[in-house]
């Protein structure tokens, strides 16, 4: 039989749940800001296990691994050379942290076939990220690629 006692969390359970949150919600701020915004990719395999994936709105398009996630981050960076990430709003929960940002850059290098426009985008997108170990394991992303193609002018 549970017991009120048992039910209720300590202080200090609480506290240490809170701190995990914050650790966890840190640890995609600086991947954000570290790989995305500044193109350093030094700590990535302190951030990103070894086993990551990135899941998008097309199936087709997952990402494997540290190398491929620095692949996809070099070539978004590439073909937006100002490419800049703002994060609008966070939280978290358990192994979960929930990401909302703004994307924007100017396209002056291909991007998925399309030659540089000139043109500027500024997008939306929501990441769920788990971390496992200190470390993010899995990202489900949901940006809004069809704006952004609109945007470039790709598509009418």
């Amino acid at each position: 039989m549970k017991t009120e006692q048992n039910s209720v969390n300590t202080a200090g359970e609480v506290q240490e749940r809170k701190s995990i949150q914050e650790h966890n919600k840190n640890l995609i701020r600086r991947a954000v800001e570290e790989m995305y915004n500044r193109g350093n990719y030094t700590h990535m395999n302190e951030m990103v296990s070894g086993d990551f994936v990135i899941h998008s709105l097309n199936p087709d398009k997952e990402i494997h691994g540290p190398d491929g996630a620095r692949n996809f981050i070099v070539a978004l960076r590439t073909a937006f050379p100002d490419l800049k990430f703002t994060i609008k709003d966070q939280f978290a929960e358990g192994d979960k942290v929930v990401t909302h940002f703004i994307a924007e850059g100017t396209h002056l290098g291909s991007f998925e076939g399309f030659a540089p426009t000139g043109r500027s985008f500024k997008v939306s997108s929501i990441d769920i990220d788990y971390i496992k170990n200190g470390k993010v394991s899995e990202c489900w992303s949901n940006f809004d690629e069809l704006s952004l193609l609109q945007q470039l002018g790709a598509l009418s």
